[in-house]
């Protein structure tokens, strides 16, 4: 049965909103939690770019729920030895239930300690012996390794994963879908594309997760949520490997001159058609996906949580109708102690304004 999460975009929200939204997540009853890892955002108007590792620290002291890098990349910024340091804590403070998600990067977060932005290629073999690295380092042994682009001497993580770290391979078209097959734990891709997954099971993937999400924006307003994703997200619609290849934010806003809201209007789900926001999630359960994670743009967070527990979760699990009335989703300003003061966990809210998901049409 196809799990149901919610995606935190590092690039959009601060820490404090992230780990808010988390709390939310848990009461509207999502069951996971993905979280993007960039140390740029796209364009200005996303505005943040928390370290993860922080922001998946936080989480674990404030929710239940797994969490899941979607992605992290290994092999440039960070050394895989540093990636699995960070993962097997991560592990340890999440009580096993969190999941490293790789992928090849791009050149917007990777660049900069003005390393060579390496071929595809060369990515692609880099990503395979991070992931054979880090399965080493995560057995808790010491580790020596010698190869063609890393080296390991005398490494050991004294607090280890306690059991399996399943690391998940990213992937946007067949080469990268087998090769994930091939090495990784499951396999991570954004549009809801049957062909591409079963090119991943074909190719040692049977019986592994297949993970996937999209952005949404739910709003009374649909005009206006279009405008919202305009000018947040024009990023999710450019073609080609400029994702991977461009290397600021400035350079992904002068691209984005290229996507009209017109375009926004037809890939993204935006509105408040409980129909529209069922159907974006259902084709990629149809397309054979064992998680979906759903990530709401723009500032009207409380909407959605409200939407998607009473109405869309619901719809999705064939459950609509049967329930009763739900309590208001809590919020930090309703946490409030007899005296009216904030209660103790109250979190600071600061004001603030890749792809790693598609669009949520699936015909584009």
């Amino acid at each position: 049965m196809t799990e149901y999460g919610f995606f935190l975009s590092c690039e959009e929200f601060t820490p404090q909103e992230l780990i808010q939204q988390a709390e939310r997540a848990q009461a509207a009853g999502f069951t996971r939690l993905a979280i993007s890892d960039h140390f740029h955002p796209w364009n200005e108007a996303q505005g943040n770019s928390a370290f993860v590792w922080s922001v998946i620290g936080a989480l674990s002291q404030a929710v239940d729920l797994p969490v899941t890098t979607l992605v992290t990349c290994p092999t440039v910024r960070l050394h895989p030895a540093v990636t699995a340091q960070a993962a097997a804590t991560s592990s340890v403070l999440l009580d096993g239930r969190f999941t490293l998600g790789v992928g090849t990067g791009e050149a917007l977060n990777e660049h900069v300690l003005g390393d060579r932005w390496p071929s595809f290629e060369e990515r692609a073999e880099m990503l395979e012996e991070a992931v054979e690295v880090m399965r080493e380092l995560f057995t808790g042994c010491q580790v020596n390794h010698r190869g063609p682009h890393y080296t390991v001497d005398n490494a050991r993580l004294y607090t280890a994963p306690r059991g399996r770290l399943p690391i998940l391979v990213s992937g946007f078209g067949p080469k990268a879908a087998a090769t994930a097959g091939r090495i990784g734990d499951g396999f991570v891709t954004m549009t809801p594309d049957a062909e591409l997954v079963a090119v991943f099971r074909d190719a040692g993937g049977a019986g592994k997760p297949v993970v996937g999400g999209l952005k949404v924006c739910w709003s009374t307003d649909r005009d206006k949520a279009v405008d919202e994703v305009h000018r947040r997200w024009p990023t999710e619609l450019l073609p080609g490997e400029l994702a991977q290849l461009l290397p600021t934010p400035a350079h992904f806003e002068q691209a984005s001159q290229l996507v009209t809201r017109e375009m926004v209007a037809d890939a993204v789900t935006c509105g408040d058609d409980v129909d529209a926001h069922v159907e974006a999630v259902r084709a990629y359960e149809r397309a054979g996906f064992d998680e979906v994670y759903v990530g709401q743009i723009g500032p009207d967070q409380d909407a959605f949580f409200a939407a998607y527990r009473d109405r869309v979760l619901p719809a999705l699990r064939g459950t609509a109708g049967t329930g009763g009335a739900h309590p208001p989703l809590e919020t930090p300003e309703a946490r409030m102690t007899a005296e009216g003061a904030p209660a103790p966990d109250e979190r600071v809210k600061d004001a603030g304004d890749g792809p790693e998901f598609a669009p949520t049409d699936p015909g584009h």
